[in-house]
């Protein structure tokens, strides 16, 4: 028996790091049939026991150990599976673009409401800052600032074409697991070539039909850097299903500003929707709340995952 680290995932494949040596998996069928709410019971950043075969070249995963954190979503607003991205993260970095492709806010607020709920720290990246030179762009990446400054999450403006920030970012990832996450096309895996040049993770265009991010990266998968630290990079996603063990009277929990003043309502339990004297709609008519994000808020309790695009 061998004890190793998961640093690649396509289909129902996994590659191992066990020592030195990189073993090419596959899944003990118990071990597929243990978690059948989830697509795939194993998943990158995950620490696995495995037989190996009589070559050592090939093995079996028998066993996944507990994890400290993961990252999980629904992969369709028609399923009743969830799919685990990541296991085992310090940080999860949000790439966002404001436009090539344009942001969208139910995807950041329904990613952070994961991230808050599963005790992930969540830095948000604002990617192609070189992009945004007239006085529109510039508002609004202004304006998306002053929402997510709010919330009270970070922020980092970065360019990997100008390499803006690029040694700050570095600075939050060394000697730690960190995943990028984002919709297609906001540049996750040219940020990761730009980090570590040693690095040679696939990247493609935009749609020049509708402005929106191509899939390139078709898998998930490990990468040690140069300067200490492990990232994972993922597929672009349309967008972020919620899994549906979340309680609606519990998600105010997960909106670190709407938790905040919270305590200012009249009534416990307040849902922040109806309620007379709630602290939370107040500070949403003062602007200490984003209308955006308490609409989000009240979409997600509202059920509207079926009018959700995933």
């Amino acid at each position: 028996m061998n004890t190793g680290l998961v640093i690649k995932h396509t289909g129902i494949n996994y590659i191992v790091q066990t020592g030195e040596k990189r073993v090419n998996c596959t899944l003990r069928g118990k071990l597929r049939l243990k978690e059948d709410k989830a697509t795939n019971p194993v998943a990158v950043g995950d620490i696995v026991d495995i037989d190996l075969g009589e070559n050592q070249k090939s093995g079996i995963i028998v066993n996944v150990h507990p994890r400290r954190n993961y990252i999980i979503r629904k992969p369709s607003n028609l399923s009743k599976q969830t799919h685990i991205v990541a296991a085992n993260i310090d940080t999860a970095f949000l790439v966002v673009t404001l436009i090539l492709p344009e942001i969208k806010f139910e995807f950041v607020d329904r990613f952070l409401l994961t991230a808050e709920a599963y005790h992930i720290p969540a830095i948000i990246i604002v990617n192609k800052t070189d992009l945004y030179k007239t006085y529109d762009l510039k508002q609004a990446l202004a304006e998306f600032k002053d929402i997510y400054g709010k919330a009270g999450y970070e922020m980092l403006e970065i360019s990997a074409i100008e390499k803006t920030n690029i040694d700050k970012l570095k600075e939050k990832m060394k000697d730690r697991v960190s995943v990028f996450l984002g919709n297609s096309g906001t540049g996750k895996s040219t940020l990761i070539n730009c980090i570590d040049c040693s690095q040679n993770a696939k990247t493609g265009k935009i749609s020049d039909a509708h402005k929106s991010g191509m899939h390139t990266t078709t898998f998930y998968e490990m990468f040690k850097l140069d300067f200490g630290g492990y990232i994972i990079d993922t597929p672009g996603l349309k967008g972020f299903g919620l899994i549906d063990e979340f309680e609606k009277n519990e998600l105010y929990h997960f909106f670190p500003e709407i938790f905040k003043f919270s305590k200012n309502c009249k009534y416990n339990p307040c849902s922040h929707t109806h309620e007379p004297q709630c602290g939370v709609k107040f500070a949403v008519e003062n602007g200490d709340i984003a209308v955006s994000r308490y609409n989000n808020y009240l979409k997600i309790i509202n059920d509207d995952d079926a009018k959700y695009r995933y």
